[in-house]
């Protein structure tokens, strides 16, 4: 793509390990470092909980993944339970041990009549299950592999991860294998989730490659922003109540958190006419973005859902700021009652299909970038060659960030 690149001087950095085990706020962790950016994964959960720029001269330090402002802990932690049962019946083992992006598996939302007799939490077994971590032989590679048996599910999922060399980027692959002796309808969601402070008020903004969406047919928490059940067109989502707690009839789902008080979740289809989709949040006053990108073919839907110091119970307690951007196979939970794998939305399949004693694969990028001066606005983000490349409205003003091999990367069977 033409327009400016940014170029990462690196001859000041030491590297004493590029892929090392750490303690993360009590908790057990693989960091990997290129110099450029670090990436802090639990093994508790799988979930990726930091990604920052490391410290350097011009590079913002900040986490661009939310952090859960309350006590978490590993699955395997003796206090895990206690603070399950104090979270809430239905999503307590999730929230025990969440933060930043997770990844839910084999069903998004709340477990099956059958899933919570037997003691599981929303979103499925990977999050509340120790992983096995195996770093590259090479300790100066930036790369580590995990995987989890899902034993309720009879699935086993892998992933991998590598920071390309000297770039802002990570290249994610991962592969769900059936255990079964049939076909398995799943959901497969990346959680994604940004909040304060890094993502704040005003100045901030969130781009995607969407099209169009759904709000949900149960609102949130009685104190939904959109109204429910609604078809639209993306960004603006129908405000709920007749938009008399909101300056608009429409809510703009670019800009986070412009009603205190409220929540909300939708479902919006990426674009199919896209091979490769993105999510984009930014950080305007920063001048820090951190990014996505994903193929069509992995992750068609996108749910999108905020909560807005809504929900007073415990752990939520009011007081956070959080908005989850998470592209899956499936626009958003299943609300009570209905069905599995359910109907199709858009015409668009709301899950996915892991052929018998089979795999499927997927991958994605993730991405850091400083925004340079005088770029105001990020309407685009594709990948091209060795580069991901952010426009602006114009179609022409853009920058790109280097990110060798990442077309083919994607492209990849």
């Amino acid at each position: 793509c033409e327009g400016a690149s940014q170029k990462f001087e690196r001859d000041d950095l030491v590297l004493p390990s590029a892929c090392k085990s750490i303690d993360w706020k009590g908790r057990k962790a693989i960091q990997l470092s290129n110099g450029m950016i670090e990436l802090t994964v639990l093994t508790g959960g799988g979930h990726l909980a930091e990604l920052r720029f490391a410290t350097q001269k011009g590079r913002r330090p900040e986490n661009t993944f939310w952090e859960a402002p309350w006590l978490t802990v590993d699955p395997d932690d003796s206090r895990f339970q206690k603070l399950a049962n104090a979270y809430g019946p239905e999503a307590g083992k999730f929230l025990a041990g969440y933060t930043g992006h997770a990844l839910c598996l084999d069903y998004f939302g709340a477990p099956s009549v059958e899933q919570a007799a037997a003691g599981f939490s929303i979103h499925g077994e990977a999050s509340t299950r120790s992983w096995n971590a195996m770093p590259y032989p090479n300790p100066k590679e930036a790369a580590c592999r995990w995987d989890v048996q899902l034993p309720q599910a009879q699935l086993r999922f892998e992933r991998e991860i590598h920071l390309g060399n000297q770039e802002s980027v990570a290249y994610v692959e991962e592969r769900v294998h059936n255990q079964r002796s049939t076909d398995h309808a799943c959901h497969w969601v990346q959680h994604v989730a940004f909040g304060t402070p890094f993502l704040s008020g005003a100045e901030c903004s969130l781009r995607a490659s969407a099209l169009r969406g759904k709000t949900s047919s149960v609102g949130y928490e009685d104190r939904s922003l959109l109204a429910k059940n609604r078809e639209f067109q993306w960004p603006f989502a129908p405000c709920g109540d007749g938009g008399e707690f909101a300056a608009d009839p429409d809510v703009d789902l670019r800009q986070p958190f412009s009603v205190k008080g409220r929540g909300f979740l939708a479902g919006v289809q990426m674009d199919p006419k896209r091979k490769m989709q993105y999510v984009l949040a930014v950080n305007w006053k920063l001048r820090l973005g951190v990014g996505y990108c994903f193929r069509q073919k992995d992750f068609p839907w996108m749910a999108i859902w905020e909560e807005n110091c809504a929900r007073q119970y415990s752990p939520w307690n009011g007081r956070s700021q959080v908005r989850g951007m998470e592209f899956g196979t499936t626009p958003m939970p299943p609300a009570p009652g209905e069905g599995f794998p359910g109907t199709k939305l858009f015409n668009t399949p709301t899950w996915c299909v892991i052929p018998t004693n089979g795999v499927k694969l997927a991958r994605y990028l993730i991405f850091l970038v400083t925004i340079p001066a005088g770029m105001n606005s990020i309407e685009n983000v594709e990948v091209e060659g060795d580069a991901i490349c952010l426009y602006g409205a114009d179609g022409n003003s853009s920058f790109s960030i280097p990110a060798q091999g990442c077309e083919a990367f994607l492209a990849a069977e």
